[in-house]
């Protein structure tokens, strides 16, 4: 499964949005491979940022 598909079900599953650090330590990534993934991921507006540094999917 590819890193973009791992976050993502982990955004589906979260009754509220997410840090990058708690997606991370949910997902077993390290911190700046999620950082690249969700940068790609806002740009292909796969999710969105409620709020300032959290981000939920769409």
């Amino acid at each position: 499964m590819e890193t973009k598909d791992i976050i993502l079900e982990a955004l589906k599953k979260a009754p509220e949005g997410l840090k990058t650090a708690e997606i991370a330590e949910m997902c077993g990534l390290k911190k700046a491979e999620v950082d690249k993934a969700i940068k790609a991921m806002k740009d292909e507006s796969l999710i969105h940022s409620p709020k300032r540094c959290y981000y939920a999917a769409k």
